[in-house]
């Protein structure tokens, strides 16, 4: 259960950012014995691997605090995050008691589906709430939800590996903090249409 857990929070926290738990799994899983991925994963924590994964990540944290860049960002990734997501979910669900589940041995593909799945619904989430952040405060919330995404994102990846059984707990608060943005920018963009719409029954005439 708790690899499961693992595996669900490193896929949403792909849909933010497929970069961090990514590059987070391959280090741990090549410099320590925190994460120990099996033979048909090994190639995540190779040196060409962790070094493109660190430049893609370089590029994502720069263009994602862009205003109008972050969409086109948003719409590169659209393939990119759940497919991340779902590797990572489908390299860390192969803990002992998954593997040990001769359910989950004959389909190994419920892993992938089930982390792509849940980084594509963060993923849209976040392409979603997006445009009406940069609407709303005219571009410069921009890099301060940006960078929120990019902290919620380490947290999660951070909390799925060390200390999984807090997974649904933050997957609740980050489903309530996208609303919460979302309706807030939202509000502010109707505010701004409503004010800046001219006085419908035109100048008045004498």
């Amino acid at each position: 259960m708790f690899a499961a857990l693992t595996g669900l929070g490193l896929s949403a926290a792909a849909g933010l950012n497929a970069y961090i738990p990514y590059l987070l799994v391959a280090l741990l899983a090549r410099f320590s014995d925190v994460l120990a991925l099996p033979e048909s994963y090994a190639w995540i924590e190779s040196s060409w691997s962790i070094g493109i994964a660190g430049v893609l990540l370089v590029s994502e944290l720069v263009l994602d605090k862009i205003p109008i860049v972050d969409h086109i960002n948003d719409v590169v990734a659209t393939l990119i995050r759940p497919t991340v997501g779902g590797l990572i979910f489908a390299a860390t669900t192969a803990a002992a008691d998954v593997d040990a589940s001769p359910w989950m041995q004959d389909n190994p593909w419920v892993s992938v589906v089930l982390g792509a799945v849940v980084a594509g619904l963060v993923h849209t989430a976040k392409a979603v709430a997006r445009p009406a952040v940069t609407i709303g405060t005219a571009g410069m919330g921009t890099p301060v939800v940006s960078a929120a995404e990019d902290a919620t994102s380490l947290t999660l990846s951070l909390v799925a590996i060390f200390v999984p059984v807090l997974v649904v707990v933050l997957l609740a608060v980050l489903a309530w903090l996208i609303v919460v943005v979302l309706r807030r920018a939202l509000r502010r963009r109707q505010t701004q249409r409503s004010t800046a719409v001219p006085d419908s029954a035109g100048p008045s005439r004498h």
